[in-house]
């Protein structure tokens, strides 16, 4: 994969993208956006209302805006007269995906929420625990839980049999690709996008942008992408010591400047798994080859 590929992939990132704050994906999945836009949310966190019965699930919640609550009672009125939430399925901890569970169970009693925990990230919600192949039934849909750690430890996707869909929280991005924070991990990263290859996905339902129809294009697309931001930092590295700024510097030329704070996360990460593998080194100079 060459520089023009990696364009291709990070062409427009999240930046310009607009969706309407509610909308209908399918005859089970209607969307509505967390109102909480910005360059690494895009037009917002995606929220899923899945499910064709009175008692319907959701998937994350953002951040916890007022207006989101309102949002969610719309979608809610115009899906079906007025159905209910029983049930909340969050895909991992970062606050644009749990910030705004309390919101939906202020308005609907105790839904239960299901995640895997993280400790003290949990924010002390009443989390009932779920992970890797548990599923999730309501009427019309049964989820089915992956877990699939990189952009955090306690990340899931959950897989939906009945139109082979997956919803990929931040696992995979509807444009652009996914940082990894502090708390990632880029092996553990590439092996969860290496095990969906081996699902019967149709449909990607992203945790930001808009939906993914060629399933496994993407997937093997953000895998190659990996490999080639890995391969370009040895290739600085073999030039001689380098800090993670220079190394952004080099090598994010086809991403906006303010976006490279979030691009030296992802830096950082790799050459976390560089050291781990004892290929690479940090010293007061900067990071070297070993």
């Amino acid at each position: 994969m060459g520089q023009d590929e990696v364009r291709r992939i990070v062409r427009g990132s999240m930046l310009g993208i607009e969706m309407p704050s509610i909308d209908r994906w399918s005859e089970r999945v209607a969307v509505v956006l967390g109102q909480n836009p910005g360059p690494f949310t895009g037009p917002g966190t995606n929220t899923f209302i899945v499910g064709t019965g009175k008692k319907r699930l959701l998937i994350d919640t953002g951040d916890g805006r007022a207006e989101y609550g309102d949002l969610v009672e719309r979608a809610l009125t115009g899906l079906c007269g007025g159905c209910r939430i029983e049930t909340i399925a969050v895909t991992h901890a970062h606050p644009d995906h749990i910030g705004g569970v309390e919101t939906v169970r202020g308005q609907h009693g105790a839904a239960r929420v299901w995640k895997k925990p993280a400790g003290d990230r949990d924010r002390g919600l009443p989390v009932e625990p779920i992970t890797e192949g548990d599923e999730i039934e309501v009427e019309g849909a049964t989820l089915r839980a992956l877990w699939t750690p990189g952009h955090s430890p306690d990340h899931l996707c959950f897989y939906l049999p009945q139109e082979r869909a997956l919803f990929t929280g931040d696992l995979i991005l509807g444009a652009g690709t996914t940082v990894i924070p502090a708390e990632g991990n880029v092996a553990d990263y590439i092996a969860s996008l290496e095990r969906l290859l081996g699902l019967d996905i149709s449909v990607i339902y992203p945790g930001h942008g808009p939906p993914i129809r060629n399933a496994h294009e993407k997937i093997r697309d953000y895998i190659a992408h990996r490999r080639l931001r890995e391969q370009q930092i040895l290739s600085v590295l073999a030039r001689g010591p380098s800090l993670v700024a220079e190394i952004v510097a080099a090598i994010y030329t086809d991403v906006p400047e303010f976006l490279h704070p979030a691009a030296a996360l992802s830096v950082e990460a790799h050459l976390r798994k560089l050291a781990a593998e004892g290929r690479a080194v940090e010293e007061p100079s900067g990071w070297r080859l070993k």
